[in-house]
């Protein structure tokens, strides 16, 4: 049976990759946006050697102390989700989940030993993230929904905004379980009020469905929707296709019509790409970003046809349709296809030297697929005794941490002291993107000195309890 599999995480910060789930709830659906099965919600024990970051702390509400008392370990916590995101047939959603949630899920899977992605592909599965629906239906179909702005008066598109401007149930926002049915409640919204759009996004989230409207030999244009577009055309552009990306089968880059293409037709690669990776804030005043971007198929991009841009939502998003007719029509025929391409061309990254962070290192290597499941299902002892032939060089350093992390009794004392100076360093020394230790402390010192409610300082005190737990524990 087809479903969705609506869901959410609070964290320990902001990096998926370098960050920990600390709570996860899913809901599952049918098609129709009935509830079929029971919420699942559970909290994860806090690791040892990756500190909470107070500000997301004060946030959810989660304390490390809450988590350790309410959680279960990774592994059984990552198990539960995996056996509910892996159902056949079953869609895994949320809201801004491509960007987030998912990421966690793939970093969690593959610090747990499961392949990271085949939940999202295999027996039918697939993805769909609902917040660029929300940016679709407020530029051309906003009627029937009531629509929050920032106090700067641009468009808001956060959860308990849109929730609170439609009187929409959300007691606890932040609290996974609150959020998951949060989004529930929008996406029915949008459905409800624009069943045509819905549906339209819904069946698009699929790069099969996508890929025809990104036709690189017709350049032909298509209506884009994307948080990575200027939020004054509402998130909203008429783009081109120029050309695959030359590093990702899965990925088209365009350019946005609006733009003045003149640089992109006289500029060189190089000076491209400096224009491209350059901070917004350190190009010239005079000079814009050069208006490429990478879509990337399979990531449910939300594309249409131009002609769902008719001229009055146009000018309500200040998109000239003149003008990006002209730009259209220099460049559908432009011969800049191999200097685009070599704009993506990066130099060969090093990989991540850190193995927590070696997920795009590459795909799990199919001889290495049965030594996973080994892992995950084995028994202390068994993880002790037995010798793990990994063909993937990224595992055996992995194997290392997990058992530190969730097995030290499966250690052996070169192990343990491996384990144990790796911990220091994660904990202990600043340039690695992780919190350390003086940092954590220096941020709650600085936390303390503000203006806090008794709520706050309840979760303040607590992280200072747990943070000199870790340093007598060995840090």
């Amino acid at each position: 049976m087809k479903s969705i599999y609506w869901h959410d995480y609070e964290t320990t910060g902001t990096d998926p990759g370098r960050d920990r789930p600390l709570q996860f709830a899913g809901i599952r659906t049918d098609e129709n946006l009935e509830i079929i099965a029971e919420p699942l919600s559970l909290y994860c024990k806090p690791p040892r050697d990756v500190l909470p970051h107070p500000m997301a702390c004060l946030i959810t509400g989660i304390t490390p102390q809450l988590a350790e008392e309410m959680g279960i370990p990774e592994p059984a916590f990552m198990r539960a989700i995996h056996a509910e995101l892996s159902q056949p047939e079953t869609c895994g959603a949320g809201y801004n989940s491509l960007r987030f949630d998912d990421e966690v899920t793939r970093y969690s899977l593959y610090r747990n030993f499961y392949d990271p992605y085949e939940r999202e592909w295999r027996n039918g599965n697939s993805r769909w993230d609902i917040i660029d629906m929300l940016r679709l239906t407020r530029a051309l179909r906003p009627e029937g929904i009531n629509w929050p702005d920032k106090p700067d008066g641009s468009p808001s598109f956060r959860l308990e905004d849109l929730t609170i401007a439609n009187g929409i149930a959300h007691e606890g926002a932040h609290e996974a379980l609150s959020d998951v049915k949060a989004t529930i409640a929008l996406a029915r919204l949008v459905r409800e009020k624009q069943p045509k759009l819905y549906q339209y996004v819904f069946e698009h989230r699929l790069k099969q469905q996508v890929a025809p409207l990104i036709d690189v030999h017709s350049r032909r244009p298509f209506l884009h929707v994307s948080g990575r577009l200027p939020r004054e055309n509402g998130y909203t552009a008429l783009m081109i296709p120029i050309c695959p990306h030359p590093g990702n089968k899965n990925a088209i880059i365009a350019f946005n019509l609006l733009s003045d293409p003149q640089p992109l037709l006289t500029l060189d690669a190089d000076t491209l790409r400096e224009q491209l990776y350059t901070r917004t804030e350190d190009l010239p005043e005079d000079q814009p970003r050069i208006a490429l971007k990478a879509i990337h198929i399979n990531r449910c991009p939300v594309v249409a046809t131009a002609k769902l841009l008719d001229a009055s939502a146009a000018q309500r998003l200040g998109i000239d349709l003149q003008r990006c007719e002209q730009h259209w029509q220099i460049l559908k025929a432009a011969d800049i296809n191999a200097k685009v391409a070599q704009v993506f061309t990066r130099q060969e990254e090093s990989a991540a030297r850190d193995a927590d962070l070696a997920l795009y290192g590459g795909f799990t290597p199919d001889a290495d697929k049965p030594l996973l499941a080994a892992v995950r299902n084995a028994k202390p002892e068994e993880l002790a005794n037995r010798t793990f032939a990994f063909t993937d060089p990224r595992y055996p350093e992995l194997l290392l941490r997990y058992k530190g992390r969730h097995f030290p009794e499966a250690l052996d004392e070169v192990e343990y002291h491996q384990w144990e100076e790796l911990r220091f360093q994660m904990l202990n020394e600043p340039g690695q993107g992780r919190l350390t230790l003086d940092e954590f402390f220096a941020e709650l010192d600085r936390l303390e000195a503000t203006d806090l409610s008794s709520r706050d300082r309840a979760i303040i005190d607590a992280l200072r309890e747990w943070g000199d737990d870790i340093v007598l524990s060995g840090s």
